[in-house]
């Protein structure tokens, strides 16, 4: 079985591996040792999920992480090292995403439920608590309602808090178009926000 399959995503390598950055994982990975591969899986996984869920995997999230390593697996010899292995790593996972998205019937699986599920900051009573479930709904609800494009953007740069280069990484667009989109973006659910405050009254 080919590493990042499910019994390796919850191991962690070696404490030598652990202390190697992911450049060096990768030449060991190069050279044979799958162990390396296992401490990537290891270092990444969480964050491989974070980006499927966030970009509207759902319950299908830990079968797109896994797809998603060892099909970086096989691509490594590819790997040029021009971006980090972590934004490069997390393209390949948008691209999983998107490949569920095309081949679903249902449309009901863009439900950013990491983001619903953010626990809410220690509250002074339960007003606060329930004030802040409350803006968090919101978010959310206002994100499942933006373009698919819209969403990609925001969430790479503010849920997954992304640089913009990794943005450029991960979703394969010019630097441009990642600036230009992100502030249409943020423009579009700032005005869906504030038509939910007015509905609310």
């Amino acid at each position: 079985m080919e590493p990042g399959r499910r019994e390796r995503c919850h191991g962690s390598g070696p404490t030598a591996e652990a202390a190697l950055d992911d450049d060096d994982l990768v030449t060991r990975v190069r050279a044979g040792d799958r162990e390396a591969y296992d401490a990537l899986v290891a270092r990444h996984t969480a964050s491989a999920y974070r980006t499927a869920v966030l970009l509207g995997a759902g319950p299908d999230a830990e079968d797109v992480v896994q797809d998603a390593f060892v099909k970086a697996y096989r691509k490594l010899p590819r790997y040029r090292g021009e971006a980090s292995f972590r934004s490069w790593l997390l393209a390949i996972v948008a691209n999983e995403t998107r490949n569920l998205h095309r081949t679903r019937t249902r449309r009901d699986g863009l439900t950013l439920r990491a983001a619903a599920a953010e626990p809410v900051a220690a509250a002074t009573d339960g007003l606060d608590a329930v004030l802040a479930a409350e803006r968090r709904a919101a978010l959310v609800g206002a994100l499942r309602r933006l373009p698919v494009r819209d969403r990609e953007v925001i969430v790479c740069r503010y849920l997954l808090d992304l640089g913009e280069d990794e943005t450029v990484t991960v979703l394969g667009l010019p630097r441009g178009t990642v600036k230009s989109r992100t502030h249409r973006a943020l423009a579009k659910l700032r005005a869906l926000l504030d038509r939910e405050e007015a509905h609310r009254g």
